[in-house]
């Protein structure tokens, strides 16, 4: 029991409280002690590692928060020593040091999954590729706009997910770094891409402040037309995923739909729900959506091919009356709010369009189609484009039908690999 230091006008039994309190506090010490910097625990080859702005950004965090706490453990044992303040406090300030505690271990444990994977034989490479894809698809510095670092892992689950940068982690702390959870079962195939850069679009989004801005525009519109009040209302509702979804668009063209098609494609009851509060589009009008924004981006008649395949896939007949009612609404404002998205001008980009800060001059269906045949047999010319450019290329090709499964497994294998050795 150490009793060292306590002070010496109280009870004998004060003293065995405060003596518990203590030892309790000093474990909380010892273990804060056993947290050491991933850079020195987790190992991988170089070009699996995390980059380095992530890697000091997720240090900075993590040794600031021990820092802090250290201090607070600290405190907390002099006042219990030193305070003649009742037991029933000592004990309440304990407990808050704990939950402090255990949502600093719940903030390391976020980025230990991240770091852990790197590990893993040729998963490790895969991903920091995939961290590059994720850099290349938030590029917007001559917008002004300063992109937060970006690292990926795999989980997991049938969607994927990103923890934004900026936002709260558990222990109340600002995220310093972008994290982006990528469904296993989409290794490697272009359709990764199209997950990937959803999420980024995400943080996009949240950088350009889209979903306010719009929000307001849609909002009026669904106050001023009343035949379609209901349609205006929910896109409002889904504006979020909505963008992230034309973020995919704008950067993979076809294959940004055809990878949310593998996504989406459920039991037709799902396909058709619309669940109130949800905001993800049901499956069936997110589609639409999707190749809504692609027959304005990128006109071309794969997208009405695209388009009959999906009603063939699931035809909206002998659905409930307010539903074919709803699907009515919304595919006869699906051009207008296309239009209205593309057109928009956010406060952020300074009188710019929203699709002025995407590559669509580069990546129109016949452009993507001369670079893959020029490409296919020469991969240092493949290894010299952007990475979004080389998945929309072979996207295309897998949309088009003139690349095998296995070709582009191949091909986004060798060049996830190629990204992560460039980036050492």
């Amino acid at each position: 029991m150490d009793t060292q230091g306590i002070n010496a006008d109280l009870t004998q039994r004060d003293i065995r409280y405060r003596s518990f309190l203590i030892n309790e506090a000093q474990g909380l010490l010892t273990r804060l002690k056993q947290l050491q910097p991933f850079e020195m625990s987790m190992p991988m080859v170089i070009a699996a590692a995390v980059p380095y702005i992530a890697q000091k950004e997720i240090y900075t965090l993590m040794t600031v928060g021990k820092a802090h706490l250290t201090e607070r453990v600290l405190s907390f044992i002099k006042n219990v020593k030193t305070k003649n303040t009742s037991i029933e406090r000592c004990q309440a300030a304990y407990a808050v040091l704990k939950l402090r505690f255990n949502s600093l271990l719940d903030q390391f444990d976020i980025f230990c999954d991240v770091v852990s994977q790197r590990g893993e034989n040729e998963t490790g490479i895969w991903i920091a590729g995939l961290d590059v894809l994720a850099r290349d698809a938030l590029v917007m510095t001559r917008f002004f706009v300063e992109a937060p670092p970006m690292i990926c892992y795999l989980d997991r689950g049938h969607g994927a997910a990103i923890r934004r940068a900026h936002t709260r982690l558990p222990g109340g702390d600002d995220n310093p770094v972008a994290v982006i959870k990528i469904p296993r079962e989409r290794m490697v195939a272009s359709g990764i891409g199209s997950s990937l850069i959803h999420e980024v679009g995400h943080q996009g989004s949240a950088l350009l402040d889209l979903i306010s801005s719009l929000r307001l525009v849609l909002d009026d519109l669904a106050a001023k037309e009343a035949p379609y009040v209901q349609a205006w209302t929910l896109l409002s509702r889904w504006i979020s995923e909505i963008l992230s979804d034309f973020w995919a668009i704008g950067f993979l063209g076809i294959s940004a739909s055809t990878g949310l098609i593998s996504v989406v494609s459920l039991p037709r009851y799902f396909v058709f729900r619309a669940v109130d509060d949800d905001p993800h589009p049901f499956p069936w009008i997110r589609v639409k959506i999707s190749i809504a924004f692609g027959k304005l981006l990128y006109p071309d008649d794969q997208w009405q091919r695209l388009e009959r395949l999906w009603e063939t896939f699931y035809p909206p007949t002998g659905l409930p009356t307010a539903m074919q009612q709803l699907l009515q609404q919304l595919e006869a404002v699906l051009p207008r709010f296309a239009q209205l998205v593309k057109e928009h001008r956010p406060p952020k980009l300074k009188g710019k369009q929203l699709h002025e800060i995407f590559p669509l001059h580069e990546r129109q269906p016949h452009q993507l189609r001369v670079r893959y045949q020029q490409w296919k047999k020469d991969l240092s010319l493949l290894a010299r484009q952007r990475p979004s450019l080389v998945f929309a290329t072979i996207g295309q090709a897998r949309a088009d039908n003139v690349i095998t499964p296995f070709t582009e497994n191949r091909l986004l294998t060798k060049m996830l690999r190629h990204w992560a050795l460039m980036n050492i």
